[in-house]
């Protein structure tokens, strides 16, 4: 089982040497399995990563100069790479306007050229950990038979990244361009993916969910908010400061996402976000919001039944 590393629970601090990769599979089969899951050494440094990662952006813009690593350059290449794949893979012609079946030309190559990809990022000596966690590179882009997408396939690449994490290809002083440059470039990709092939949100609870495909972006975005001299929350239901700070926060970018994709009032379409927007602080928004992606979505069996264990996101208990 792999060692500690900063983004976790675990004390060590390098990474051992004789690791026994695996390919990751499903472990939660039915409801009865998520006790183990939220006991699992794997909830524990996921949920490690992503309040590290709260801590790091907090009160920091997109905009800000940080330290961008050669594993970051890679990490951005390849989400490049997938860009790109989705110019050469036009949608097709088809009678229904959701789920254009081009996505599965675009996630055939993908899955053909995941291992490759990964090990663009990683270094030699540590080759044999590119099949497992391309497992989780190619989880992360959404359902190829269903063609939709939902925060299980967001998670998938917060835990692609953790890996790349435990296996000391990114670092502590990673940790803003691991938000700011690879996650932000992710979520581009997403948004072009659901726009280009109308792809279905997955287990959207519609006006009720936060949002229809993404949450990690609200949680960290509102984290950048915090001690914001001038913007509060109600201010993000005003157009005019959308427009004009959203290159600076990605809580804005999502906003701004949403009133593209969506009409009618924001009241309507977006009840939730609505409501947060009556919190009086960032840092209660992010409290709050961080209490709702446990209830909401680690601790829904629809979407965890998919999450995958390997040596890196173990499902034995947290060893304390």
């Amino acid at each position: 089982m792999g060692g500690g590393c900063w983004c976790g629970t675990s004390e060590e601090v390098a990474p051992p040497l004789q690791q026994n990769f695996m390919i990751p599979k499903k472990e939660i089969n039915m409801v009865s399995d998520m006790a183990k899951w939220k006991r699992s050494q794997a909830y524990a440094d996921y949920m490690g990563f992503i309040l590290t990662l709260n801590e790091g952006v907090r009160g920091k813009k997109l905009t800000c100069e940080y330290k961008v690593s050669e594993p970051i350059e890679k990490l951005v290449a390849l989400l490049n790479t997938l860009d790109r794949w989705i110019d050469e893979t036009p949608p097709v012609d088809q009678p229904s306007r959701f789920g254009n079946k081009a996505f599965r030309t675009w996630y055939a190559k993908l899955d053909q050229e995941a291992e490759k990809l990964v090990a663009t990022v990683i270094p030699k000596h540590l080759a044999d950990a590119a099949p497992e966690v391309a497992v989780y590179l190619k989880e992360s882009v959404g359902n190829s038979t269903r063609i939709d997408y939902g925060t299980g396939h967001e998670a998938a690449f917060a835990a692609f990244l953790c890996c790349l994490c435990k296996i000391g290809v990114l670092r502590v002083d990673d940790q803003m361009a691991i938000v700011f440059k690879v996650f932000n470039r992710y979520l581009e990709v997403m948004r072009k993916l659901q726009k280009t092939y109308r792809m279905e949100p997955a287990g959207s609870q519609g006006v009720w969910g936060l949002d229809d495909f993404q949450f990690l972006p609200f949680i960290w975005g509102s984290s950048q908010l915090i001690d914001h001299p001038n913007l509060e929350p109600r201010h993000f239901v005003d157009e005019k400061v959308v427009n004009e700070n959203h290159k600076d926060f990605m809580f804005l970018e999502c906003i701004l996402f949403i009133t593209e994709m969506k009409t009618g009032p924001f009241a309507e379409h977006s009840n939730q976000l609505w409501n947060i927007s009556a919190v009086p602080s960032w840092s209660k928004v992010n409290q709050g919001l961080i209490r709702m992606y446990k209830a909401e979505c680690l601790e829904k069996f629809p979407v965890i039944q998919h999450f995958k264990f390997g040596s890196l996101l173990p499902i034995q208990p947290v060893t304390s």
